[in-house]
């Protein structure tokens, strides 16, 4: 029988102000999303040069300094043509948290609005996208002496212990985290406790669809075989490119790499082939074949986002086809101080 996970009650009675704690949608800006490898950077660039836009890179890993190739991030060269941001802020072996990600992306949009310009946002991260168009409950500060306090008592009584402890607290949130995931459970009931509101609460007030006046976007819709074959391609490609080399100098420069860095499709696999635990042909197949799963999930999300406007691309079609098409919907919904050009 598991013994009852202890959880301190808090010392205040007087439940602070939560006003500083919530990011709100950021409103504004025009997003393109789609899966890994539909070609999204190059329409992102074509849009951007088209209608005064500077790019905001949407990308988990393209935080990154030195991973370029395996996140296919856009040249110099690209760059030059039109300047990109929130690309190359951090170096591997750190880590960038969320909340950071988008306050940072609200300051770098506000600088570019104030001169003028329109700002694209563009990548294929789906919590960088959804916390954008919706918003984000950054939460109370870390209270760091409970958390200890938590940590002391998984180690006392179990991980299942402070599951259930959880389940109390917060069931709906309970049954949305994986069970080893201690980090969120334990924020939860951080954010519980400081609060006295669960943190799915909080969360909640952020399902709602972006209005498209305030938000408009778009996500690439590719045909899934089509898809597969353009994820091959790529993987080939980042090897002919030198990706051995990369990851090798990597690790030669920064030693470990963070969790987030070193769990990257592509870099998690090529690691492990440096390591000897599997030869070159297996890690090909194996950097493909989670490159298509981590597609598929991207889609699920994407789903999600009814926000989300369809913009069909096929074999055939032109990318200066695409982009007018596209320059034509985001036309609709002009940006401040900024008009799109003709």
């Amino acid at each position: 029988m598991i013994e009852p996970f202890l959880v301190p009650e808090s010392d205040t009675t007087e439940r602070p102000d939560f006003q500083g704690w919530v990011l709100p949608a950021l409103k504004n800006c025009w997003y393109l999303t789609g899966a890994t490898s539909s070609g999204k950077s190059p329409l992102a660039l074509a849009i951007a040069q088209r209608t005064n836009a500077e790019i905001i890179s949407m990308d988990s890993m393209a935080i990154y300094k030195g991973m370029n190739i395996g996140t296919a991030k856009p040249t110099l060269e690209d760059q030059r043509l039109v300047p990109h941001h929130q690309l190359d802020i951090v170096v591997p072996s750190q880590t960038y948290s969320l909340s950071e990600y988008v306050a940072s992306t609200h300051k770098i949009a506000a600088e570019i609005h104030s001169r003028g310009r329109n700002v694209l946002i563009c990548g294929g991260t789906p919590l960088y996208l959804k916390s954008l168009l919706r918003g984000l409950f950054l939460g109370p500060a870390a209270d760091w002496q409970f958390r200890k306090s938590v940590e002391q008592d998984i180690e006392r009584y179990g991980t299942q212990a402070l599951q259930e402890r959880l389940k109390q607290v917060d069931p709906i949130l309970a049954n949305k985290l994986h069970p080893n995931d201690h980090r969120r459970m334990i924020r939860a009931l951080e954010v519980a406790r400081i609060t006295g509101r669960p943190l799915s609460h909080w969360q909640e007030q952020f399902e709602t669809p972006a209005a498209v006046n305030d938000c408009p976007s778009m996500v690439l819709k590719i045909d899934r075989a089509w898809l597969h074959e353009l994820i091959n391609a790529r993987v080939l490609r980042m090897l002919e490119q030198g990706f051995e080399q990369e990851v090798v100098g990597l690790v030669h420069s920064y030693g470990q790499l963070s969790r987030t860095a070193r769990q990257a499709v592509g870099y998690r696999e090529m690691l492990d082939k440096l390591a000897g635990n599997t030869t070159a042909s297996e890690m090909i197949e194996l950097i493909r074949a989670h490159t298509r799963q981590f597609a598929r999930r991207q889609e699920i999300w994407f789903r999600g986002l009814s926000e989300l406007h369809p913009l069909t691309t096929q074999p055939g079609i032109q990318g200066q086809q695409l982009a007018e098409q596209a320059i034509q919907s985001f036309s609709q919904h002009p940006q401040p101080n900024s008009a799109v050009s003709p």
